[in-house]
């Protein structure tokens, strides 16, 4: 007997159904937010690296100067250290910006078109996926007694 046919076990894995084009739409709706989701994270690490980068070159400064390289030590400091990585903008308002005009609009409308045409539920093509392909018991380990 399998976990799943026990007398208390979890009830089969269910979603609500759709036909299979809708389906397939809100999956790759899904994916292509989750290949947003990687870009977004991808976007906080170039904030995070810049602005890291941006610090270290403190010491730099202080290395050139003593070095006695004064006026390449000042070039740094006054026209690299601090400086916009695109015109006005430092990373967290590139960042802010993506999140604000892009992100929550794309994050937002692959939400209504779940709770539209899926009454909320995510990942159903996965969920159908996982109906079709799971071992009897889950692919968990036997458990003991």
């Amino acid at each position: 007997m399998t976990r799943d046919e026990r007398p208390g076990g979890p009830a089969p894995f269910e979603r609500p159904g759709g036909d299979d084009l809708t389906v397939e739409a809100l999956g790759r709706l899904s994916e292509a937010l989750e290949t947003t989701e990687r870009a977004r994270g991808h976007l906080y690490s170039f904030h995070q690296l810049t602005g890291h980068a941006d610090l270290q070159l403190d010491r730099a400064v202080e290395l050139l100067r003593a070095a006695g390289h004064h006026r390449l030590a000042d070039t740094v400091a006054t026209e690299l250290a601090g400086r916009n990585v695109l015109p006005g903008r430092w990373t967290f308002q590139v960042v802010e910006e993506y999140d604000d005009c892009y992100y929550r609009f794309f994050a937002d409308l692959e939400k209504r078109a779940r709770d539209e045409l899926a009454g909320g539920h995510r990942h159903l093509h996965e969920a159908r996926m996982k109906n079709r392909r799971q071992s009897p018991g889950g692919g968990e380990a036997p458990r003991p007694g």
